[in-house]
């Protein structure tokens, strides 16, 4: 049985901005094990967006934290089966698997889009997840309105 380690408890925040979340990402972001060129992806993209200088004051850590917290979806659906049939039902959202879909929906979007260097596509995706548009944010959109459309089956949450 293969060992799983709580990586909550041994996380340590990035070494720029000494952030968990930041941290976290980047090990989503990494492949094959290669973390300083995730971090260097990563930064570039930080660096993108304090150049673009669209967001007033806030700084681009602050932007990434915000992008990531207008993605995080509230309210998802489940399926459940009832008597031989399914049911989506609607559930809450646990803190931590609201921040890993968060996480994973904005890497999803970066990494369908072709053709970029990948920091401009980070830093895209950030900039409007951060205005509440782009893929990430109608990802989240759409599964709140898939739970209030199936809010008649409630009822058979668990």
């Amino acid at each position: 049985m293969g060992r799983i380690t709580a990586s909550r408890t041994q996380m340590k925040g990035d070494p720029k901005h000494n952030s968990l979340l930041a941290s976290k990402f980047i090990n989503c972001l990494m492949n094959d094990g290669k973390k300083t060129t995730a971090q260097r992806v990563f930064y570039d993209a930080l660096d993108e967006i304090g150049r673009r200088n669209e967001t007033g004051e806030q700084t681009p850590i602050e932007v990434f934290e915000t992008a990531v917290e207008n993605v995080k979806p509230y309210i998802e659906v489940r399926s459940k089966r009832v008597g031989g049939a399914s049911y989506q039902v609607p559930m809450q959202v646990s803190r931590a698997r609201q921040q890993s879909l968060a996480l994973r929906w904005i890497l999803q979007a970066v990494r369908d889009k072709k053709g970029r260097p990948m920091h401009l596509k980070l830093a895209d995706e950030f900039l409007a997840a951060y205005k509440k548009e782009g893929v990430a944010y109608t990802k989240r959109e759409n599964t709140h309105r898939m739970a209030d459309a199936n809010k008649a089956f409630a009822h058979f949450a668990w």
